[in-house]
């Protein structure tokens, strides 16, 4: 049988790489003038009167296709008389080139939250829908939705990065994980760690391009960093990637790190056998203890990511995604309703996140962008086994609340994976310093990407 949780990470990797493709080839914000949307603005959805129509929306294959099936079966029970057609489709592939024919365009779409921008023009602008609940979701997430002022798409999760490790080890060597509380802390646990035994190399470094700028943009972004700022000008050449990049050249240059690719076998082995213990990522990494880890399941917990600085920010985010409604679709009001019972109201989120035949104690891998969902003391999903019992619930939540707002995603962000990330990769292999790995990209991406200053 197919792992539903291993198709959550390939899914999400491929959709990334294959709309970052589809954007390089044909550059979808090129179609349209600026970044601006597309579509006329859904300004007010008649609510005196119970919806009714057909629909049809894509959702990405595998777990969440099923979970979202189970979320959209309680909207259809609540209004009979809407018809949802709920399509499993790869989109990274299919998507993009869609929205640029504008030939059998969904009604709705998921849609990963980095390259939201890519297709702003081709995307009805939701802003003033979204006004009522606008002071009720992630400051970080609001942002992401938003481009040019304009809310382009229905927010959907927080992926706030934590801090995984084995309690085993950390405990054997005498490390009390309460007391990583910074960067510099957890060096010197992973210098423990490798002191009792040698073979270890305690701390993730990612070698996948992609997912290595994911990555380290969660590192920033807790810093309150981001490649561009809110006028979009490039600011990548700065101390919140550096202190990020210096730190990661630290693991690397002290032989602390494990430099593996994302739960591909090094990866999943180095966890499983103890010589790789502290990863530091999205919210995500939970499904690997639960489905993947074989010999270190239930060894592992999670708490909040370590701050760059005393008294700084505890949490980051990597990932997520949103809801977007094409401006070409043929029932976007009948849409919104749709997304807006999933999202905002109590019966649609407690389901989505609820215990469901794919993950019985509830959707685990991520977190509500609502903050109304985020009550610390009534959990959407139940302690994980895998995690020793442990209540992630809470912890996400208290990470999720902690990340800094004020994050731009630029229209060129996958794109960039071709420089930085592939810059990143050079680092961790101790062929570029971090200096060099950030004046270089800046001028890659300022010639290639974004054009004269």
């Amino acid at each position: 049988m197919k792992n539903p949780l291993r198709s959550t990470n390939l899914s999400r990797r491929t959709l990334l790489r294959g709309t970052g493709a589809a954007v390089v080839a044909g550059g979808l914000a090129a179609c349209a003038p600026g970044n601006t949307t597309g579509g006329s603005p859904l300004s007010s959805v008649n609510v005196s009167t119970p919806p009714a129509g057909e629909i049809t929306i894509w959702d990405r294959t595998g777990d969440l296709y099923k979970v979202f099936g189970k979320a959209i079966a309680s909207f259809t029970a609540k209004y009979p008389q809407v018809k949802v057609n709920h399509l499993a489709v790869d989109i990274g592939a299919k998507l993009p080139a869609t929205l640029i024919s504008g030939a059998g365009v969904p009604d709705g779409a998921f849609y990963d939250d980095a390259l939201l921008a890519g297709v702003a023009p081709h995307l009805h602008d939701l802003s003033q829908l979204i006004a009522p609940y606008k002071s009720d979701i992630a400051p970080y997430k609001l942002g992401v939705v938003t481009v040019d002022g304009k809310v382009i798409a229905v927010p959907w999760d927080l992926d706030p990065g934590l801090l995984f490790y084995r309690e085993d080890i950390v405990a054997q060597a005498g490390v009390d994980p309460a007391g990583l509380t910074t960067y510099d802390a957890l060096l010197d646990a992973a210098r423990a760690v490798r002191e009792k035994s040698p073979k270890a190399r305690p701390i993730h470094l990612e070698n996948d391009q992609f997912l290595a700028q994911l990555w380290i943009d969660m590192f920033a972004n807790q810093q309150g960093g981001a490649m561009v700022d809110a006028d979009g000008k490039l600011t990548i050449d700065s101390d919140p990637y550096r202190t990020t990049l210096t730190w990661l050249d630290k693991v690397r240059s002290e032989g602390l790190g494990t430099l593996a690719k994302y739960t591909q076998p090094t990866d999943l082995q180095t966890q499983d056998n103890g010589t790789q213990v502290f990863v530091p990522w999205a919210q995500w990494f939970a499904f690997a203890p639960q489905q993947l880890l074989k010999a270190s399941k239930g060894k592992w917990r999670a708490t909040t990511l370590p701050a760059w600085q005393t008294g700084g920010a505890r949490a980051g985010v990597m990932g997520g995604s949103s809801f977007v409604i094409p401006a070409k679709a043929k029932n976007p009001e009948l849409a919104w309703r749709l997304y807006e019972h999933l999202v905002f109201s109590k019966e649609g989120y407690t389901t989505v996140y609820g215990p469901n035949e794919i993950y019985p104690g509830g959707l685990n891998t991520s977190i509500p962008s609502y903050l109304k969902a985020l009550d610390p003391n009534v959990p959407l999903f139940k302690p994980i086994d895998a995690l020793g019992g442990q209540d992630l619930w809470k912890i996400a939540v208290e990470a999720g609340k902690q990340v800094p707002g004020g994050y731009t995603v630029p229209t060129w962000w996958g794109k960039a994976v071709d420089y930085f990330g592939v810059n990143v990769q050079k680092l961790l292999a101790g062929q570029m310093t971090p200096d060099e790995v950030l004046k270089t990209s800046a001028s890659q991406i300022q010639k290639n990407l974004m054009g004269p200053s």
